[in-house]
């Protein structure tokens, strides 16, 4: 399974990122230990919403869509 994930920074809860993996566990500690340099001021980190794929191209294309204008517009309504 490959999962598309949205983080909220627990010490600025106005930042968020969204990211894709294959293995959404390792990839959260990842974020919180500070390997990521994209994620490391902001951190720690918790999920806030998660999607399942079970095709890696189909997670790929959602997570540009959820980085697009278009996306961010659908998280601030639906999520």
């Amino acid at each position: 399974m490959y999962y598309v994930y949205i983080l909220k920074s627990l010490s600025d809860g106005e930042r968020f990122y969204v990211g894709y993996t294959n293995n959404l566990k390792l990839r959260l500690q990842e974020h919180n230990a500070g390997t990521c340099r994209h994620t490391n001021k902001y951190k720690p980190w918790q999920i806030q919403t998660y999607f399942a794929f079970d095709e890696q191209e189909k997670a790929e294309n959602f997570e540009k869509y959820l980085k697009s204008h278009a996306g961010r517009n659908f998280q601030k309504k639906y999520l």
